[in-house]
């Protein structure tokens, strides 16, 4: 089984992707970039804004679908500056302040519509 899924509660793909994907009990998030869904437009300041609006994304995906942030299982980090670690790190923590998710971080070249952080997660559907 595989079911695509898309809800208003975070940003329209701005390719040719899912926001996410169900197969079985995990759901594959796509990478969330900080894009506000009500306007569309990219959220800009420091990376700790960025990032709060990259998890409210996700965790807007994962409300569609009756699930919190406690039910994602692995996240994957993409920072244009590994130097804003803490930062980001600091804003992540109060989403995951507890059992949280296993992550790996890394610095990349560049990100879609030049911003400063970007998230993948897997979460696991506990029906």
């Amino acid at each position: 089984m595989k079911k695509i899924i898309q809800t208003e509660k975070a940003p329209k793909p701005i390719g040719p992707y899912s926001q996410a994907i169900q197969t079985e009990n995990l759901i594959f998030l796509s990478g969330q970039i900080p894009v506000d869904p009500l306007t569309g437009e990219v959220v800009t300041g420091d990376v700790r804004k960025q990032t709060r609006q990259v998890l409210d994304n996700i965790k807007g995906i994962l409300e569609s679908q009756g699930l919190g942030m406690e039910s994602v299982v692995k996240v994957t980090v993409f920072l244009t500056d590994i130097g804003t670690f803490s930062q980001m790190n600091e804003v992540y923590a109060t989403y995951f302040s507890s059992s949280p998710p296993a992550r790996s971080t890394v610095e990349v070249s560049g990100l879609a519509k030049n911003v400063d952080v970007e998230i993948e997660a897997i979460a696991w559907i506990d029906r």
